[in-house]
């Protein structure tokens, strides 16, 4: 494959002499127009292989968030799949204002290295787009994952998540007990599927679990944010209050924007805490969502919760 090529900027004429136009949309939204928006007669223009943004819409789904196989500081990496059915990976550079410099130049660097190299241990290149707010690269698919993946021990489906299975140590570190429901997951980055019985403990099992027996990756992640909520409220899933359980309660509560009401009177209600829990419920709500695909993955919790207690922590030490 021929990796000649050079960088262009938007507006003007690409390498292959065909003309191409700015538009104005400099949207990041992932919503059909907004990207639709963007459609240009700009093509990739280095390799062998010719992309237009229209392909690489359709090679990613729209970039659809469960075709996401990896994130890092500046990037995101999604599997894709061209129309003529060739797997491949595309690499989107993140949109950040601040880092825009160093970003453009980190995208031109890579490029550069990647049109002179070749050799049979590195990804094969494909090609690149550098479109308005837009920085793609086109590489290899390659099928096993990576070595991190196989250096771990395979992911479990716990099937029993609740506030008593989470032991705490001295320091209140969190530690997950009673395995006895659990099942070992696929090491893919897909949603693994096992059909089993439904078990667990009232209040907190996935109803789609229940109801077809089918139990998956995000099968915890329902069960995780009722703990959030438990945490939240102080009360037990299968509280009433009125005539409905703890989460639907919650939940209603939640969109009508009433969570501070919600929030456990144990805890001093000041302004940091009332944003934390606000953002905590936004967090269970993606949790607890009916279509298991729109869940967030337990590594994506994770990294939300990192970012409201740094939040937590910002406003805390402003408001003494």
């Amino acid at each position: 494959m021929s990796r000649s090529g050079s960088l262009s900027s938007a507006g003007g004429t690409d390498t292959t002499g065909q003309t191409y136009t700015q538009s104005s949309d400099f949207s990041s939204d992932r919503s059909s127009d907004a990207l639709r928006n963007k459609k240009t007669s700009f093509e990739v223009i280095s390799g062998n292989v010719r992309f237009t943004w229209d392909e690489i819409l359709r090679a990613t789904s729209w970039f659809a968030p469960d075709l996401t196989v990896g994130e890092g500081g500046s990037s995101i990496v999604y599997r894709g799949k061209l129309d003529n059915g060739k797997d491949v990976a595309v690499k989107r550079a993140k949109k950040n204002a601040k880092d825009e410099h160093l970003t453009n130049e980190s995208f031109r660097t890579e490029i550069g290295t990647l049109q002179q190299i070749s050799h049979i241990n590195l990804v094969g290149f494909y090609g690149y787009l550098l479109f308005e707010d837009e920085k793609i690269i086109v590489l290899e698919w390659v099928t096993n994952g990576n070595l991190r993946q196989h250096l771990d021990y395979k992911p479990l489906i716990h099937r029993d998540i609740k506030s008593s299975n989470i032991l705490l140590t001295s320091t209140l570190h969190g530690k997950i007990a009673d395995f006895g429901l659990a099942k070992l997951a696929s090491t893919d980055a897909g949603d693994t599927v096992v059909q089993t019985m439904a078990k667990g403990t009232h209040g907190y099992v996935d109803p789609e679990y229940f109801k077809t027996n089918q139990v998956t990756n995000k099968s915890d992640v329902y069960s995780y944010g009722v703990v959030l909520l438990e945490i939240v409220t102080g009360k037990r899933p299968t509280d009433r209050i009125g005539d409905r359980f703890m989460v639907e309660w919650a939940m209603t509560e939640f969109r009508k924007g009433n969570v501070r009401s919600t929030i456990d009177p144990k805890l001093t209600i000041d302004s940091a805490i009332t944003v934390a829990a606000e953002r905590i419920f936004d967090l269970a709500y993606r949790c607890l969502n009916s279509d298991r695909r729109k869940r967030p993955s337990m590594d994506e919790c994770g990294k939300i919760l990192w970012n409201i207690r740094k939040a937590y922590n910002d406003l805390a030490r402003n408001a003494n």
